[in-house]
């Protein structure tokens, strides 16, 4: 494996320097884009660093420092600009949520990579296969909040974006001699329209991983503490797994321990955590039992549809039918069709090709492809 050798970066850190790059962005036909944030560190995370990389230019964009970064809206929404990202929904979600930037004419890199069915789909994987270029993921998790930032940390910025274009063009030349470059296109389009959600607002159960296995007092004391870890983590200005992880919350909702003693017995809470916070937890732990049975919280149920025994033949077949289509192709079958888009198939039942347009989910490229195949498929199966 190569070493990871220096490549020039411009960093921008002031409004006047965004502005005097933006006419060089708007005439790119292409830009790669990465962005590093401070999810590990903080409450509430942001977007720490904006990498964005042209043909001729690398530039580390710092957002902590550029009061305003509106001048790179009309760049983002451009479509005759091609951004090239890589596994790009976190990246979209967060330039919304932290900016209001939307991004149009999408490429992403790691859909390009599913739908060629390459084994490795990360970034370091793509980029040692195509150029035996070594990416060190060392400083992936560290704080990029911290100011100044470090050289080998800005030069890590810069090795996330710097090969996009390339990376591109030779997975888009493939696509295209496969015939599958609309696929991911469309597949695209559809990423760019992924906004950010909030697990930060109560209730806080029903996010909460297992949260619906539980019986409503159990709910009571699990909001409780949830409630508690938030109230401390935003006063500490920290991530909640380094207030209270999920694995010992969830042992105090079923076991609702009210002593110190009875805490102790919670595996992965250490004698640190309970002399710091036991006593606040016990407290959260009382109201949840003290709450009256009509105000106990109800995990809300999914709306959930069980399937006839037709519905359910159907679905057999489509999932032969979509391995048989995936080891052609050479992919994962769940590229060919995901199991909600089965599931909603057989529901629908369509007659004609036509009609699975109106199945919500189906892609245009999935009628184009195998409507046929599927219609006749389904009439066989009754």
């Amino acid at each position: 494996m190569t070493d990871t050798v220096y490549t020039e970066y411009v960093l921008i850190e002031n409004d006047a320097d965004l502005k005097n790059i933006i006419p060089e962005l708007q005439g790119e036909a292409a830009i790669g884009v990465d962005l590093e944030a401070d999810s590990m560190f903080h409450y509430q995370e942001k977007v720490c660093l904006v990498q964005i990389s042209t043909q001729r230019l690398n530039l580390l964009i710092d957002p902590l420092s550029v009061a305003d970064l509106s001048p790179l809206t009309p760049v983002f929404a451009d479509p005759r600009i091609r951004k090239i990202l890589h596994g790009s929904d976190y990246d979209i979600r967060s330039l919304y949520r932290d900016f209001g930037i939307e991004v149009h004419s999408l490429f992403d890199t790691q859909i390009a990579a599913r739908f060629l069915g390459l084994r490795e789909t990360s970034l370091a994987s793509l980029l040692y296969e195509k150029f035996h270029v070594s990416s060190d993921k060392k400083y992936q998790k560290r704080d990029w909040s911290q100011r100044p930032l470090p050289a080998p940390m800005l030069q890590y910025g810069v090795q996330d974006t710097c090969h996009l274009l390339l990376l591109a063009g030779i997975l888009e030349r493939e696509l295209m001699e496969k015939d599958r470059l609309f696929c991911v296109e469309e597949e695209c389009e559809l990423l760019t329209g992924v906004r950010p959600n909030s697990s930060k607002k109560s209730p806080f159960f029903p996010g909460f991983k297992g949260a619906a296995k539980l019986d409503p007092r159990s709910l009571a004391v699990l909001e409780k503490v949830l409630a508690l870890r938030d109230q401390l983590a935003r006063r500490r200005d920290c991530p909640y797994f380094k207030v209270l992880g999920n694995k010992p919350i969830m042992e105090i909702a079923r076991i609702k321990p009210v002593t110190k003693t009875e805490l102790a017995g919670i595996k992965d809470l250490s004698l640190k955590q309970i002399d710091r916070m036991g006593g606040a937890i016990i407290k959260q732990v009382r109201k949840g039992l003290n709450l009256p049975d009509d105000a106990l919280p109800v995990y809300p149920k999914k709306s959930w549809q069980r399937l006839r025994s037709k519905e359910t033949a159907r679905v057999k077949v489509l999932k032969s039918w979509r391995e048989r289509v995936g080891g052609k192709w050479g992919v994962d079958p769940s590229v060919v069709c995901t199991n909600a888009q089965i599931q909603a198939i057989a529901i629908a039942n369509p007659g004609k090709p036509e009609e699975m347009e109106d199945i919500k989910g189906v892609r245009k490229w999935q009628i184009k492809l195998f409507a046929p195949d599927i219609c006749n498929l389904l009439q066989e199966t009754g």
